[in-house]
């Protein structure tokens, strides 16, 4: 049986795919979504474990501010490099420097944690190795705006927001001093689902909803991320331009 070259080229490109497939399953995970940092804390602790059952990875963790440059302060991650052994946990330490005390007071500050595998070396030949990194949002929450537990996990405070109507578009306006991450829209509780890319708005901001206003109708629900990675939802009523929001309880 002959074999065209292109029929090795299609076998070859499988092949890689099916390898790239399995080496990109991260081994070093991470216990959460997002960190709050709380002022006032010294540190904050992540949990970390080594999901390859077979082989030590190193962890590699660091900083970066608002705009993805790497810091060493007010935020530094202690041990910036540690080796977890096969099916192993361990821990990753956040903690702040005395310059923490120069951010602003009244409003949560925005930063990332980074947290990249490094596999061992492999002493096979031709063998494709990938790195995977996982870097998720990190806010530090000043201790004058603290919130309780049942506050960060769907507190009254997102009730504040509002979104006003401009043109087909909605803008969501975010009067208070914390970060609002919205995710899904549907048109009322049990309404249609109204796609747009997820959106962040800052503190005492505003910021355009990538969706048809008129496909949200008079009852736009919109789910935003919570403390602990959950999903609340928050319904609006809208007279005239504006649009006022109620959390939406759970039925026990």
């Amino acid at each position: 049986m002959l074999t065209t070259p292109k029929t090795v080229s299609v076998v070859a490109a499988a092949l890689l795919a099916a390898l790239t497939a399995q080496q990109a399953c991260a081994a070093i995970a991470l216990d959460r979504t997002r960190v709050v940092y709380n002022g006032g804390e010294k540190s904050v602790s992540l949990n970390i474990s080594n999901e390859n059952k077979k082989l030590p990875y190193l962890a590699q963790a660091w900083m970066e501010d608002a705009q993805g440059n790497k810091i060493t302060s007010p935020l530094t991650v202690l041990p910036p490099v540690q080796r977890v052994e096969p099916g192993a946990k361990s821990q990753v330490k956040v903690q702040a420097a005395p310059a923490v005390a120069a951010l602003p007071q009244d409003r949560e500050t925005l930063f990332y944690f980074n947290l990249r595998e490094i596999p061992p070396r492999s002493d096979k030949p031709n063998t494709l190795q990938i790195a995977l990194q996982t870097r998720i949002k990190l806010f530090y929450r000043p201790a004058a705006i603290a919130l309780d537990k049942t506050q960060a996990a769907k507190g009254d405070w997102v009730e504040k927001v509002t979104l006003t109507r401009n043109g087909d578009k909605y803008v969501v306006n975010n009067p208070t001093p914390y970060y609002l991450t919205l995710v899904e829209g549907t048109a009322g509780v049990k309404g249609k689902a109204v796609p747009f890319e997820p959106v962040m708005v800052s503190p005492k901001g505003s910021a355009t909803l990538e969706a048809s206003a008129a496909a949200f109708g008079a009852s736009p629900v919109l789910s935003y991320v919570n403390d602990y990675g959950g999903r609340p939802q928050l319904q609006f009523s809208c007279g005239g331009a504006t649009c006022t929001g109620k959390l939406v309880q759970d039925k026990k």
